[in-house]
């Protein structure tokens, strides 16, 4: 059984992640080309306000600023190393999501099938990705934000309380649970998830494409992930039936 489930996993996980990373680099990354260098401008414009008060020494290489004597921050290069780390980012992370998709089903007691894997992926969109960003939207570089302990505290609250909603709503269906499961997923809302408004030259108009593409290719990603775990999970099943017939 955990063979099943960790191979079925690895399917779904390498195919969302296929396709996700193939919408990723034609819809989100040339918006993330663009706000860099917006960002870029920002850091030139902070600096040479700071110089006469901190006393920093700013060098130029490449397009970058840099603190005299502090060492630079890593990151990947343009080009291929970026898109192969965005890649693996993406499986990684394909594969975690599908891992806790096949979790679930089996703790619901649900047979593994493309269509119960695509409602629990849609179920798995709604919790992890569109609940927290109505709070929280996707960001581009340069976007102002609050620290980041407190968004990830903000999102775990989010997501677990969305998930636990939706269970009670979709799954216990009686009017108590359905009532408090919309509590549970308005709750968060509520709150209201910590927000810092800091001056920016990011057009509003580009962070808001950013957010409606990210969470479009997360849907698809999701969706992906429910439908391939299903198909995977029958084709080792027959798999397994086929070699124990032939045993």
């Amino acid at each position: 059984m955990i063979i099943r489930l960790v191979s079925a996993a690895l399917v779904a996980g390498f195919l969302a992640a296929v396709v996700a990373t193939g919408l990723q680099f034609a819809l989100t990354s040339p918006l993330i080309l663009k706000a860099e260098v917006y960002e870029e401008q920002d850091a030139k414009h902070t600096a040479l306000e700071a110089l006469p008060f901190a006393g920093l020494i700013v060098h130029a290489h490449g397009g970058e600023n840099h603190e005299h004597g502090a060492a630079a921050e890593w990151q990947p290069a343009p080009g291929f190393e970026r898109m192969a780390y965005t890649g693996l980012a993406t499986l990684v992370g394909g594969v975690g999501y599908a891992l806790l998709l096949g979790a679930v089903m089996l703790a619901l007691r649900r047979e593994p099938t493309p269509e119960a894997g695509l409602a629990v992926g849609i179920a798995g969109f709604l919790t992890v990705a569109l609940a927290p960003a109505m709070g929280l939207p996707p960001e581009l570089p340069g976007m102002g934000s609050a620290a980041l302990g407190v968004r990830q505290a903000w999102w775990v609250m989010t997501a677990l309380a969305t998930g636990i909603g939706i269970y009670l709503i979709a799954v216990r269906r009686v009017a108590l649970s359905i009532a408090g499961g919309l509590v549970l997923i308005v709750a968060p809302q509520l709150v209201g998830a910590p927000i810092v408004i800091e001056e920016s030259r990011l057009p509003a108009a580009l962070a808001a494409q950013f957010a409606a593409r990210s969470l479009g290719i997360s849907l698809v990603f999701w969706a992906v992930i429910g439908l391939a775990y299903g198909w995977a999970w029958h084709l080792f099943g027959e798999r397994a039936e086929a070699r124990r017939s032939h045993a």
